[in-house]
């Protein structure tokens, strides 16, 4: 007998929280869930026009949209978790997008520098996931956690010391996360981008699509709905068996490794 995974009910309620989902990789997630019959609870740091332009957004699709005011770096991180399931009437999936950078050399990082990335791209999420895994628990309908890491949750980057800490840091608690809370019937995996047009990395999303990486496999950067769709696809009944696991969306990038030596764009496609 075969069965058809798309038609298999969710065995959570199609809620979600989505943390950064005022721009880039955040609002194509929110939008994203959103056409699938997701509600969505979204949070906004300073970018409230952003914010307000998803809601609309998810509005659009016939979704509801709530959010709330959210610092991934305050000791209270978690409690936007409890307000957006309040409002929402429960929580099916969380998604931990928010998050920051640095580009300062480790001998001259400053201490505050280092605690402010710490706090915002690993403590934070872990207080939002804390939450939601309580709520999801104590609801006794199981669930799914997203934190979206980096490609530098895996490898190093020269200048990023704090951030690749922090990103190396949240893909093992998402390891033991997955562990602690399978009898829970909650999963919990880890997306991992490279270079995504966004914002953050001063592009435009149609950059993703005109502008040349040589020293990328694919060539170019990703674009946010390629990342979304990975997030979509973790959020869904078609991921129930996969728990504890990282999905690198970077064209390839980190296949370069050992063509490292090379100038980008210099034969190393060739042996």
């Amino acid at each position: 007998m075969t069965t058809d995974s798309a038609h298999v009910p969710d065995p959570f309620p199609r809620l979600a929280i989505v943390t950064g989902a005022d721009s880039g990789i955040g609002r194509a997630t929110a939008l994203l869930l959103a056409t699938e019959g997701f509600d969505i609870g979204l949070t906004v740091h300073r970018d409230v026009a952003g914010a307000k332009e998803t809601a609309r957004a998810v509005e659009q699709r016939g979704r509801r949209c709530v959010q709330a005011a959210f610092d991934a770096a305050a000791t209270d991180a978690g409690a936007v978790v409890e307000r957006l399931a309040g409002d929402l009437g429960g929580l099916g999936v969380l998604v931990n997008v928010a998050g920051t950078g640095q580009s300062e050399l480790a001998l001259d990082l400053p201490l505050e520098t280092w605690q402010h990335v710490l706090a915002t791209d690993l403590t934070g999420p872990f207080l939002c996931a804390q939450r939601a895994a309580r709520r999801m628990v104590a609801d006794g309908h199981g669930g799914r956690i997203i934190n979206v890491t980096s490609v530098h949750e895996h490898v190093p980057r020269v200048g990023s010391s704090a951030y690749c800490a922090a990103k190396a840091g949240l893909g093992m608690l998402t390891q033991v996360l997955a562990l602690e809370l399978a009898e829970h019937g909650i999963t919990v995996n880890s997306v991992a981008p490279g270079e995504i047009a966004t914002e953050m990395t001063g592009q435009d999303e149609e950059d993703a699509y005109r502008v040349s990486r040589p020293g990328n496999p694919l060539g170019r950067p990703g674009h946010v709905n390629e990342v979304a769709s990975v997030i979509g696809f973790l959020a869904s009944p078609r991921s129930a068996y996969v728990t504890g696991s990282s999905y690198a969306v970077d064209g390839g990038l980190m296949l370069m490794a050992a063509h490292g030596h090379d100038d980008a764009g210099s034969g190393w496609r060739r042996p």
